[in-house]
């Protein structure tokens, strides 16, 4: 009877366990979570079949997505348009898909990795892990969100992420889980010196410092925080209203180099207000500043973007409409800017007919986007969490990392604080100070190591002032990208396998 409840009971704790991962992220910050709750996985599916172990990985990713990415749920029931009940299940859908990688993680590590032998914990699962993880963030455009690495940003481990990015310290992580459960099985307790070397090590690192700041060419920021209500956001009537808050908020900072406003913060086509747009490059060119939008565009072939303009003090003399010298956004966000299958799935609901769902890709490398000498590498809103897809736009010039956000679709959810963290770890990643633009929050200005240096309160029109600082020089992440970490997980599957068949 004891062991058929303990059956029972297995599924519910993988759940259990995978919904608490969400307390190692922000705004919780829990960090050891993202340590314990993985290794309480693999106490679960350890002796169980590859069938047995999948459906405990599934219920895992079950447990960690229904919580950690449950702000979702607040764009489909406010702006989806749908019955709740319609809504719901389209959550449950998408959290149900997601579980699909931890299922097989668990199904893989069981299937080929059965014996319980120290390569199998040491170098079989964090590197499972890790193509799990790569999976989920490329098939169907990807949704690398909660990757367990975005835990580190405040913690311990933070000073590898400069060395080979977010995945190193995901891998570091699943091998301090891997080293506990093994030794926790074995009761072989020298197995824990593993993770305390990693955690001596990251602390050592704190001290290397890869990219050289330059205060002499510091700069003046002012960043626009419009706060404008999503559900008035595209209403004809409000245009001019929204156009000129931004306006009136810029005139009163001239005196700052450069002026940011948020993604599509102009709620109109550049080709639409080319006279208002002439008219505010030509201030801004007078009070020898310049300004960052968000704007939307298209061609004549009838593509939409989702593009930045910079206008006053940038590489053109005057400003003059051309598309192709816009930074258009590459990767799209389902649903919200593309409609996958949408000659089926667009005729179900209003969901899939949000405003400006159609829009086209922009090319995966762009140059950066120039104002007042400095050199920004942008990433629009989603398309920061794509560490690979930015770091191969920052380039010997790049002065900061630069991204325009709207997170109003999540109002007061958790969702707009976890894009922050993640921004936070590009900024580490990439040596880089980060400028965040948003229209209701999280806007904020990082320093080279991710550290918020300056941030203004959500859900307020506001305008944050601070004087930035670039940075030249390489982490070895930039240079080099994830090459290293797929190297070493080709040659630890091999040592898996080799040693388990031996043993």
């Amino acid at each position: 009877m004891k062991d058929v409840i303990s059956r029972r009971l297995q599924p519910i704790l993988a759940v259990f366990f995978g919904a608490l991962t969400t307390l190692a992220f922000t705004p919780y910050q829990i960090w050891p979570i993202a340590i314990l709750s993985p290794l309480a996985l693999l106490l679960l599916i350890e002796k169980k079949t590859p069938k047995q172990a999948a459906l405990l990985g599934y219920g895992w990713g079950l447990g960690q997505f229904g919580v950690g990415i449950s702000w979702v749920y607040v764009s489909i029931d406010t702006f989806g348009g749908m019955p709740k009940i319609a809504g719901l299940l389209l959550m449950l859908l998408l959290v149900a898909y997601l579980a699909l990688y931890n299922g097989l993680f668990a199904w893989a590590l069981n299937r080929f990795f059965s014996t319980t032998h120290w390569s199998r914990f040491l170098f079989a699962v964090p590197a499972l892990w890790l193509i799990s993880d790569w999976l989920r963030g490329w098939v169907m455009t990807g949704f690398p969100w909660l990757w367990l690495g975005y835990s580190q940003i405040d913690g311990p481990l933070a000073s590898f992420a400069p060395l080979a990015g977010v995945e190193l310290l995901t891998l570091l992580l699943m091998i301090c889980a891997g080293s506990c459960a093994y030794a926790w099985q074995n009761k072989t307790w020298r197995y824990l010196l593993l993770p305390i070397g990693i955690f001596i090590i990251g602390f050592a690192l704190r001290s290397v410092q890869w990219v050289i700041p330059q205060p002499e060419r510091a700069t003046s920021v002012a960043i626009i925080q419009g706060n404008v209500q999503q559900s008035l956001k595209w209403h004809p009537n409000q245009r001019w209203p929204t156009i000129m808050k931004y306006t009136d908020l810029s005139r009163e900072n001239w005196d700052a180099d450069i002026i940011i406003w948020p993604e599509a913060a102009i709620p109109a086509f550049e080709v639409e207000i080319g006279s208002f747009l002439s008219n505010l490059d030509s201030a801004a060119q007078m009070n020898q500043s310049a300004v960052i939008t968000g704007i939307l565009n298209h061609d004549q072939q009838g593509h939409y973007f989702n593009s930045i303009l910079a206008l006053g003090e940038t590489e053109h003399t005057e400003y003059r409409y051309d598309v192709t010298q816009r930074y258009h956004k590459h990767h799209l966000l389902p649903f919200g800017e593309f409609v996958p299958f949408e000659e089926w799935l667009r005729p179900l609901a209003p969901l899939f007919n949000l405003p400006m769902s159609s829009f086209s890709r922009g090319d995966y490398i762009q140059p950066n986007i120039i104002a007042k000498g400095f050199a920004f590498a942008p990433a629009l809103c989603y398309e920061i969490i794509f560490n690979e897809q930015l770091r191969v736009n920052v380039t010997e010039q790049t002065d900061f990392l630069l991204t325009l956000s709207n997170d109003a679709w999540f109002g007061h959810s958790i969702g707009p604080l976890q894009h922050m963290e993640i921004a936070r770890m590009r900024a580490l990643e990439l040596g880089k100070p980060l400028i965040r633009s948003t229209n209701n929050g999280v806007t904020a200005i990082t320093d080279h190591y991710g550290r918020i240096t300056h941030q203004i309160p959500q859900f307020e029109t506001a305008v944050l002032r601070a004087e930035i600082i670039p940075t030249r020089g390489q982490t070895p992440y930039h240079r080099l990208g994830s090459w290293p970490l797929y190297l070493w997980v080709i040659v630890s599957l091999a040592i898996g396998m080799i040693t388990i068949r031996r043993s």
